[in-house]
């Protein structure tokens, strides 16, 4: 299987469904989607979830973007780059902008809304979870004329494409955020974007209604007129909507519909290159302890979980870093997981030694059979999956380790917050690659990284990061990517549960693609009749 997926998934594979070709000339054709609730930002810079990237890619485009092959698969292509080079040494890059790029409100895209964005995106007061991404590749940028935008890296990044394709990276318009400031997503006057589709109406906690630019270059061959992305954490009512026909796309279902949905063929299941896990506040005063990490980690039953509750194919997690990444120096067939091994023990039979572990580092760290912890709490955002697998912790920590632990959940923007600024014990947490490179996976555990949510420091670890990207050497690299999932591991910083695959539904649509980086695309979808 793990073969099977890095042959799949190697570098920039995408699996897309195609119908009868882009675009179509029903001016009614609307496309109604659910991915997520009510989304935290939809700001390029500030997004760092799967639900507001997807919502980005339609509405905004970087110099490069995915794009269907229209032979079922996608691949990077140029977006408003009409054109790019690339130095012998493998460290310049300069794009050229497309004549025809614009922005919705029909202003020129010019190479200097790039690198306002970018410098906006690097700037610590704008507090970008993903600052990182461009900040610690020590690139320095330029827009000598508007149609020229030159990036100088310090040493070849395998990824740097990808990066570009990617919604921190995309354009902003520095003349409005001038103006209406961290207000200018929330209006239809002022959310101007230069992707194929502007935001014409959102109904909070209802949904956000996109609309076909005018004025972006392929107006001509787009797909519906509208899309809808409702929004909605309740999974009854999502599969309610599904079932009447409003939803043509929706990924949320009530656990206990799995086995029906999954023999009726409504539930679909795609790959995913994530790992889904819970996250321990570092700074906590009980989670500080890495055996009690330790202890709540090994005392997961990863098996009971993907087959008694998700029931849809997941891997049970062996480290952090989830089958399918590239290990550009492992042996043919090879992938980043197959390489490192296994650093928890997952088959069913090896459970009871794991429990037997975490009961002795529980005792180690002063609390054996559980006496004399405190009651701690576990946090997560409203889901029928989520509840489900936050109860079975309960139990599991309760009935192996002896501790109580309570669970609360909070709508999806609220827990976003919560987890970022550290206002917890234990989170539940996923993490999907942004790229096809275990750094994505690795760089977020930097100390005073956007996106470390344990609050974890370590400098022999950012050390190693750092060492990782500032390499020419792509042996070297991995060999210390590695070496750094060895110390993140070893810390317990997360306890993973599952490698993620994508469940989903779809009906009524023909020509919409995704990434197992998790982006659906809408855009260039046509009724399925056609």
């Amino acid at each position: 299987m793990k073969k099977l997926l890095i042959l799949l998934l190697s570098l920039s594979l995408i699996f897309g469904l195609s119908g009868c070709g882009g675009g179509t000339a029903n001016e009614d054709f609307e496309v109604n989607v659910c991915i997520a609730s009510e989304p935290m930002t939809i700001d390029p810079a500030l997004n760092s979830a799967v639900d507001g990237a997807i919502m980005l890619q339609h509405s905004f485009e970087g110099l490069m973007k995915w794009v269907d092959d229209g032979e079922g698969n996608a691949i990077i292509d140029k977006g408003q780059a009409a054109d790019y080079t690339v130095s012998d040494d493998g460290m310049v890059y300069t794009f050229t902008i497309r004549d025809d790029a614009k922005w919705s409100d029909g202003e020129a895209v010019v190479a200097g809304d790039f690198k306002y964005a970018w410098d906006r995106l690097v700037d610590p007061a704008t507090a970008a979870d993903y600052g990182y991404l461009v900040a610690d590749l020590n690139a320095t940028w330029d827009a000598p004329d508007d149609a020229t935008f030159v990036v100088t890296l310090p040493n070849p990044c395998p990824y740097f494409l990808e990066i570009c394709a990617f919604p921190a990276a995309y354009p902003v318009r520095e003349d409005i955020i001038a103006e209406a400031g961290d207000q200018w997503t929330f209006s239809t006057e002022t959310y101007i974007g230069n992707g194929p589709y502007k935001m014409s109406a959102w109904e909070h906690n209802s949904k956000i209604t996109y609309v076909k630019n005018d004025q972006y270059y392929d107006f001509d061959n787009l797909g519906p007129a509208t899309i809808n992305f409702y929004l909605m954490d309740d999974a009854n009512a999502q599969l309610a909507a599904f079932n009447d026909g409003t939803l043509n796309f929706n990924e949320g279902y009530p656990m206990e519909e799995v086995d029906a949905l999954l023999e009726s063929g409504q539930l679909q299941i795609g790959d995913y290159l994530g790992t889904y896990y819970v996250c321990f506040n570092t700074e906590d005063p009980i989670f500080k302890d890495v055996n009690v990490r330790k202890a709540f980690t090994l005392a997961i039953d990863r098996n009971f979980i993907i087959n008694e509750i998700t029931k849809t194919g997941e891997f049970p997690a062996s480290g952090f870093v989830p089958s399918g990444i590239s290990d550009a120096e492992g042996p043919s067939g090879d992938d980043f997981r197959t390489v490192g091994g296994d650093y928890i023990k997952t088959s069913e039979d090896d459970y009871a030694a794991n429990v037997a572990e975490a009961k002795a580092a529980l005792a180690e760290a002063g609390y054996p059979d559980g006496k004399g912890f405190p009651t701690v709490e576990y946090v997560y955002n409203t889901d029928d999956r989520h509840r489900a697998i936050a109860e079975a912790l309960q139990n599991m920590w309760q009935e192996q380790l002896g501790v109580k632990v309570t669970i609360a959940n909070e709508e999806w923007g609220t827990f976003l917050e919560t987890r970022k600024n550290g206002d917890y014990q234990i989170a539940r947490n996923g993490w999907i690659s942004d790229f096809n490179d275990p750094i994505s996976f690795l760089d977020m555990w930097t100390t005073g990284s956007g996106n470390n949510d344990a609050q974890y420091k370590n400098a022999d670890y950012d050390k190693l990061i750092a060492d990782v990207k500032s390499s020419t050497d792509n042996e070297a690299r991995m060999t210390k990517m590695h070496e750094a999932e060895d110390i993140l591991v070893g810390d317990y910083v997360v306890g993973p549960i599952y490698f993620y695959v994508q469940p989903y539904m779809v009906q009524g649509i023909d020509n919409w693609y995704y990434t197992p980086l998790g982006f659906f695309f809408f855009g260039y979808t046509t009724p399925a009749d056609m």
